[in-house]
């Protein structure tokens, strides 16, 4: 396992990306009826998992390539959890792969987009708090190219 200030640099990393995939959801809901809510269900399922994923590293738990949530999240000492619902867990894991293809699925209404953004931002709230406080600075602040 690497040393801690290396792991914060790795946790950095993945925070990073959820901020990324945060900020394109959120942006996106405010084109309103034209929002593609498929695109803001996936980019909010990806902050959850990435988010997650940031805190098992930080934890120092192995984990699989999966968007499993529910998985994911039961990976994590149970006072780490984040508090969303086994249901929330489950409802998200979908919008990974099978909302970003046509297909047999469900299209996403602007009001779950809204939720699984609020979910995202839930999950990000919780997991902030528990991470260093050198995890949630920039990549480039870390190895020092900024």
């Amino acid at each position: 396992m690497p040393a801690a200030d290396d792991l914060a640099v790795i946790v950095a990393e993945w925070v990073a990306r959820a901020e990324g995939d945060l900020k394109t959801a959120a942006q996106t809901l405010k084109l309103k009826s034209q929002c593609p809510t498929e695109t803001v269900a996936f980019h909010g399922q990806q902050c959850v998992e990435k988010y997650t994923k940031a805190l098992l590293i930080w934890s120092r738990i192995d984990f699989p390539k999966t968007h499993n949530i529910r998985h994911l999240v039961e990976m994590l000492p149970e006072p780490s959890r984040p508090s969303i619902s086994v249901h929330d867990q489950n409802s998200l894991t979908p919008y990974a792969v099978e909302a970003r293809y046509p297909g047999d699925f469900e299209p996403v209404s602007l009001a779950e987009a809204r939720r699984v953004v609020a979910l995202a931002r839930q999950v990000r709230g919780e997991i902030r708090k528990l991470l260093p406080p050198s995890a949630l600075r920039s990549r480039r602040k870390l190895t020092g190219l900024e």
